[in-house]
């Protein structure tokens, strides 16, 4: 028997502390537009220091409403992958917190560490498990803490004021139309470029946490995100446009196909270029980058829930996923709603 997976129910959650351009600009040397003229972000949410949440907590939230959404009971979920690259522990990853916290039986547990591509790459990973006919349901979650990571002085203006915080999540369930569900996925990587886009330290195989404390270098920002901006900007949307023609090409789609492109929410420019490139109306492109930021792997989820939300995505619309980020990683997704 054959099977194709489908996104059953979908869920997000967001702090309720909003960040604007301006309460940026009273900690560092930046404004309003500054920011938006470089990233079309005007606000983001970041979590309260102290409050006690954290990505595990986050995706708890959107799962929670994805579970409920796809109307299956929590002990139907047969597997968990969790895409972060901001985990509470350094090791383990999140996914056993989110099994114990949903009181989930003994199911595996998968920790994707793809960055802006890892809710593609997991929802690939969980496609393949349903397509093999191993698993029924499973949860998928993206989500980021990253504030309390970033560089919030003038030093990393560059990249701080770009990130946000919160968790999107969906249910991938057992499909057996096979013209409907994810139709194919679409994974890329080229590690040449690694450190283009990077937190370098700590890590085993360089400066760990003890050897940052010992030196105690107020100039050390190794441990803070560093991004080659142009370089990125000019690669991804390269990759962008080579992976989302690639997803059409495979499923005998042509551009005028697309429904709705919902990008990893990285750059508004980025997105505008794709749009223009690709001719497509405002209203086949849906970002949501203004108010949420970069989220990294939890802004497709984010986008994709909220987009359905409000009702941009019906059944038999063809959606197009695509993202590009630290790695270099790259990834798509076709789906027929």
């Amino acid at each position: 028997m054959r099977y194709h997976s489908k996104i059953s129910g979908l869920g997000y959650f967001v702090p309720e502390n909003i960040v604007t351009n301006e309460d940026l600009s009273k900690i560092m040397d930046t404004n309003d537009e500054w920011i938006q003229e470089r990233t079309g972000i005007r606000e983001r949410r970041h979590v309260v220091k102290g409050s006690g949440e954290t990505t595990s907590s986050m995706g708890l939230k959107a799962a929670k409403i994805a579970i409920e959404r796809s109307g299956i009971a929590k002990e139907e979920i047969d597997f968990i992958v969790f895409a972060t690259i901001s985990p509470d522990y350094y090791f383990p990853g999140p996914g056993v917190s989110l099994q114990r916290d949903l009181g989930l039986a003994t199911i595996g547990a998968l920790d994707i560490r793809n960055q802006c591509s890892g809710f593609i790459y997991a929802l690939s990973v969980a496609d393949q498990y349903i397509k093999t006919g191993m698993y029924k349901n499973i949860l998928i979650v993206g989500a980021e803490l990253q504030s309390i990571g970033l560089d919030m002085t003038d030093r990393g203006r560059g990249v701080s004021v770009i990130f946000g915080d919160g968790a999107g999540a969906a249910i991938l369930s057992r499909e057996e139309d096979l013209t409907k569900g994810v139709l194919s996925t679409h994974l890329h990587s080229e590690g040449e470029h690694a450190k283009e886009l990077a937190v370098l330290a700590p890590g085993m195989g360089g400066r760990w946490v003890t050897d940052i404390l010992a030196d105690n270098d107020p100039a050390d920002d190794s441990y803070f995100p560093h991004m080659n901006g142009q370089f990125v900007f000019k690669h991804a949307i390269v990759r962008f446009s080579e992976v989302i023609n690639e997803g059409l090409k495979a499923n005998d789609l042509q551009v005028s196909d697309i429904d709705l492109l919902i990008p990893h929410q990285a750059n508004l420019r980025i997105s505008q270029f794709i749009q223009k490139k690709f001719a497509l109306r405002d209203d086949q492109v849906f970002n949501n980058i203004q108010k949420f930021g970069n989220t990294t792997a939890a802004s497709i989820p984010i986008a994709l829930t909220e987009a359905w939300e409000l009702g941009k995505i019906k059944s038999g619309d063809t959606i197009v996923l695509a993202a590009f980020g630290s790695g270099f990683t790259w990834a798509s997704a076709i789906i027929k709603w």
